[in-house]
């Protein structure tokens, strides 16, 4: 990455930290891929169970792979045969992984969900919270959050899931009720209840959508 773009992302990472820290969550930044992997291993301590809601950048930083081949119960509901008993474990997990629809500078964390598994168990049940974001989610307050969540995050995801929804067509948001719709469920983590159960990995390069 850019030397400048990567001076910038360090700076706007310490504010977007300092925001989750008063808001009772715990940031990290990490400079690569790698980084980011290792903070994450050091925060998930072996034999821990662990599950995750389909985050495309915890695979893409290569974490999955690193959680299936250690010492850790990770439950990948895509390989298993009961895909609402796998859901449902993710409630009583050690870990709860996940990416990030978009989330502001001061540290509000805003994510769109069509079943509500993911959103449903960032809420409440496992015991912590793992955040994987890029800095390309950072978004400088609420409404801008907002907005790329409805209309980059949400098109993407829904033309690679092959939906028949008018964002697959048109690219942005059309705040529709089509029946493939995505956008049922709009949760904003703003303030976590209980101290440390949220943490948020900032990594420096693009991930996800």
């Amino acid at each position: 990455m850019d030397k400048n773009i990567t001076i910038r992302n360090e700076k706007l990472a310490k504010k977007v930290i300092e925001g989750l820290s008063s808001r009772n969550m715990n940031g990290y930044y990490a400079a690569t891929k790698e980084e980011a992997v290792a903070k994450a291993l050091e925060l998930i301590p072996e034999g821990s169970t662990v599950t995750m809601g389909g985050g495309m950048s915890v695979h893409e930083i290569g974490l999955v792979e690193r959680l299936v081949s250690g010492n850790y119960n990770f439950i990948d509901r895509d390989k298993v045969e009961d895909k609402r008993a796998a859901m449902l474990a993710a409630y009583d997990a050690d870990f709860f992984l996940s990416g990030c629809n978009a989330m502001t500078e001061d540290g509000i964390l805003v994510n769109i969900d069509g079943n509500a598994n993911r959103v449903s168990a960032i809420a409440q049940g496992p015991k912590k919270v793992l955040f994987i974001v890029g800095m390309n989610k950072v978004c400088s307050d609420l409404d801008g959050a907002m907005k790329r969540a409805r209309n980059v995050a949400a098109p993407v995801n829904a033309q690679r899931f092959g939906l028949s929804t008018p964002c697959t067509a048109t690219g942005s948001c059309m705040d529709c009720k089509s029946p493939d719709t995505i956008c049922c469920q709009f949760l904003i983590t703003r303030f976590s209840k209980h101290k440390d159960r949220i943490n948020v990995i900032l990594v420096n390069d693009m991930l996800g959508f």
